[in-house]
């Protein structure tokens, strides 16, 4: 993934949660090797949303889900989520806002996550930023 179309991700996920009035956002785009490209932390999130933000995007890389799929199994499977959890160094976070990012053709460009409003609107607004710039999002299901 270029620098340039994760940067423009973060500023659509941003304007999209500006003009709905949601919390502060932190946002961070990892590509599909889970190196990060883009960070950014508004003004008043809280001290550790960066961590949050990157175990949803970090989470839905390693297990190659969606973090609402991931909720799903954490709330099916709890013994199996905190197992992978302790395996991945504890960077998956089970909540919706962990997005994975497509090509149109299905290829598996990296993931997104967002941390500060609800975990909902965290999905919404990285939605709306894959979206905006001609991306697939698979937020799982």
């Amino acid at each position: 993934m270029k620098l340039a179309v994760a940067q423009g991700m973060v500023e659509a996920a941003r304007a999209h949660a500006r003009q709905k009035g949601m919390n502060p956002l932190v946002i961070v785009v990892l590509d599909a090797r889970g190196v990060l490209k883009v960070g950014i932390a508004e003004d008043g999130t809280s001290l550790r949303r960066a961590d949050v933000a990157t175990g949803k995007a970090h989470g839905a890389l390693a297990m190659g889900l969606g973090s609402r799929t991931l909720h799903t199994r954490a709330q099916n499977q709890p013994y199996f989520i905190a197992a992978v959890t302790h395996a991945v160094g504890g960077s998956l976070v089970p909540v919706p806002g962990g997005v994975l990012i497509r090509t149109k053709e299905g290829e598996l460009l990296g993931a997104i996550g967002i941390s500060g409003d609800s975990s909902d609107n965290d999905e919404e607004a990285a939605m709306a930023g894959i979206a905006a710039v001609d991306l697939v999002g698979d937020p799982g299901s």
